[in-house]
């Protein structure tokens, strides 16, 4: 059964992802009530949010380990709603630039805070299971949050948006205060930080799958919109489409968590690596081939929920005194991929385009594939030892 717990946390996910990717769709809107202004200036407000979660996850994200991460994420949801209430009221640009700043902020120490709960009250032997469920907040955002936004920006008004999800982290923050029994914190004397997070043993190989991960997906989903729109000449609609259909796989994926937790990590991680980097591929192959590449997308979404899951349980339990900590250095390489998606592979796209592009990506998932083998093949190491004592 699904306990509110999950339920709560879910949600929160859901809010940050959605005024994460809100403002695209309305930023035309946006812009005609800043006189002067365009769109793209518009959308300078989502690189911000972006740097600021990127440098909260990284500096701040350690408050989880000190205050307990159900008050961090309560104060970060608190925060959060005041910027976006500071979003739906801005009477200029440059006031809604701080406001996404200023909820960059607080969405850099919320994040980590619901991946260490999550890992908290997760039932042992069904960790991936929990993390699974909880991650499919950013399918709702994608697919339910951002048309919802088109919507009410189109019936109401583009101030609007802000205001309901200002209104949905109050709620949230209500409801996760209000809710007990987080599960056992870990509590440890020395403070921790993303410095001493970063001398756990066996975080740094992790940590560098985490970024060769994200850098594959961030820079292939930046070109796959321009892709269909200037190289096979479609509609924005098959672009929405196949972003949709994206969503579809990441979401339709969260019951395989429990086919995680029944057969192991190790094993799962090298079935998933393989089977994401048999996609890229296929994304290269049929680069030219548009109803392929929807099918193929389905593929990558429910490949690359199952990466994840994986990488950020590994992360987890490393060491659950920092949790926060660490899954703070994991929020801050997620968004710093970001932009070091888009920057590294634009050069590739300009000359060799998405083919070359889909290529790329699967290079950078064969480290994670290499790590799940040496993983899997340490535990039958360790599985044939016992047998024979």
């Amino acid at each position: 059964m699904i306990s509110r717990h999950l339920v709560l946390l879910t949600a929160a996910i859901a809010v940050i992802g959605a005024n994460s990717l809100a403002l695209s769709p309305i930023a035309a809107a946006v812009a005609e009530a800043f006189s002067g202004r365009s769109a793209a200036d518009v959308m300078t407000a989502t690189a911000l949010y972006g740097l600021a979660t990127a440098g909260s996850a990284l500096l701040l994200a350690s408050v989880a380990d000190r205050i307990g991460a159900e008050r961090a994420l309560v104060r970060a949801l608190l925060v959060l709603s005041v910027a976006l209430g500071l979003a739906a009221l801005s009477p200029a640009l440059w006031t809604l630039l701080a406001a996404q700043a200023l909820a960059g902020l607080a969405a850099g120490v919320a994040l980590p805070a619901i991946y260490t709960l999550t890992a908290q009250v997760a039932a042992k032997g069904r960790e991936s299971q929990t993390l699974s469920f909880v991650l499919t907040g950013w399918t709702l955002s994608l697919m339910v949050g951002v048309g919802l936004a088109a919507l009410l920006a189109d019936l109401l008004h583009w101030r609007a948006v802000f205001t309901v999800l200002a209104l949905a982290a109050v709620v949230l923050a209500l409801g996760i205060s209000r809710c007990h029994d987080w599960g056992t914190r870990a509590g440890g004397a020395t403070p921790s930080s993303f410095l001493t997070a970063l001398r756990i043993p066996g975080i740094r190989s992790v940590l560098l799958n985490v970024a060769a991960y994200m850098t594959a997906f961030y820079g292939l989903y930046t070109y796959l919109g321009p892709h269909l729109g200037e190289a096979l000449q479609l509609p924005a609609s098959f672009a929405g489409l196949a972003i949709a259909i994206y969503g579809l796989g990441f979401g339709a994926a969260a019951p395989l968590g429990r086919l995680v937790d029944r057969h192991g990590a190790s094993a799962a991680a090298c079935v998933t690596f393989a089977g994401l980097m048999l996609v890229y591929l296929g994304l290269m192959g049929a680069a030219m081939l548009p109803l392929v590449l929807l099918a193929l997308c389905l593929g990558w979404g429910v490949g690359n929920h199952l990466g994840l899951n994986l990488l950020m349980r590994q992360l987890a339990e490393l060491d659950p005194v920092q949790r926060g900590a660490i899954m703070g250095l994991y929020s801050a390489i997620t968004y710093l991929c970001v932009f070091a998606g888009a920057l590294l592979y634009r050069p590739i796209y300009a000359h060799f385009g998405f083919a070359a592009c889909a290529w790329a990506s699967a290079m950078l998932v064969l480290p994670a594939l290499g790590w799940a083998l040496g993983q899997w093949r340490r535990k039958q190491a360790a599985l044939r030892c016992r047998s024979e004592t």
